[in-house]
């Protein structure tokens, strides 16, 4: 028995059809069997591209997820290290602050000794060291490379916000003016003093040492305007010691606060590059 051909000969069919038809015949049923195929196909290929590209995205997310926490990490660490650096010089200006107070309240006193301190060590006078300065600069390093690399708009506008006025605020700027033009400018009136005075009224200048202010004691407790000098930088030195200890309550909060917004960053876990966040499930 010979079994009949299913369909139309595609010769007896019109243009548009011979044009779709695949083969000799034509078949409604294995037209819609093919356009099911290439419809599954082409939704297959479609969403592999999607998932592909959404996971390219995400893998990109991920790596800046990564390297956030990893900034912000840097950014607490270095802040504690400009904590321990901002006290340690606290600690060191109120030392020579003190120093020069008692050097101050002792200036009119009848003792060839008074410019001059004794310690288990020998003795030493300080106004010898009065053209010392050591100006304010704390580590900035991770700071700047954050800047430098243009990822400082993933830290958010309030961490911005707190980092960028640790770092380049107003109150960081007094204290660096302070500690290094306005202390130059106390130091070059000392210099200038010794080079348009002094140098015309002593005859041998040797501040570096300590017998020089024994020798010339008398001289220089007469000279008001080294005394008015040494006043004022003291007076400098009590505005930077204000200054520093507002800065270390700045630094304090701040670390905190980059502590919570670390501890909440590591806190989310991720699944093929999804983040997902413990409050999203509430």
């Amino acid at each position: 028995m010979v079994k009949k051909e299913k369909g139309v000969k595609a010769e007896k069919l019109n243009w548009f059809m011979q044009m779709i038809t695949l083969g000799d015949r034509f078949s409604w049923r294995d037209f819609y069997d093919r356009l099911k195929e290439g419809i599954v196909s082409f939704f297959i290929v479609f969403f592999g591209v999607l998932v592909s590209f959404g996971v390219e995205q995400k893998g990109g997310e991920f790596d800046d997820r990564t390297s956030n926490i990893e900034n912000l990490v840097g950014l607490r660490d270095e802040l504690k290290s400009m904590n321990i650096y901002t006290q340690e010089y606290r600690d060191q200006v109120e030392w020579i602050s003190d120093m020069y107070k008692k050097q101050y309240l002792n200036w009119e006193e009848d003792n060839d000794t008074i410019f001059v301190v004794f310690d288990d060590e020998g003795r030493y006078a300080p106004m010898s060291f009065y053209t010392n300065r050591d100006p304010f600069d704390p580590p900035r390093v991770v700071y700047d490379a954050i800047k430098l690399d243009g990822t400082f708009r993933f830290l958010g506008p309030e961490l911005g916000r707190r980092v960028n006025k640790t770092y380049d605020g107003t109150a960081l700027k007094y204290i660096i003016e302070n500690t290094a033009s306005e202390e130059k400018t106390y130091i070059e009136d000392f210099e200038n003093r010794i080079k348009n005075k002094w140098v015309f009224d002593i005859k041998l200048i040797q501040t570096e040492k300590s017998q020089f202010w024994i020798d010339n004691r008398r001289y220089i407790q007469k000279d008001k305007y080294i005394k008015y000098n040494l006043l004022k930088r003291i007076e400098l030195w009590e505005q930077i010691m204000g200054q520093l200890e507002e800065y270390t309550l700045a630094l304090d909060d701040n670390i905190k606060y980059l502590d919570s917004v670390i501890t909440d960053k590591e806190k989310e876990y991720t699944l093929v590059y999804w983040v997902f966040r413990p409050h999203d499930f509430y």
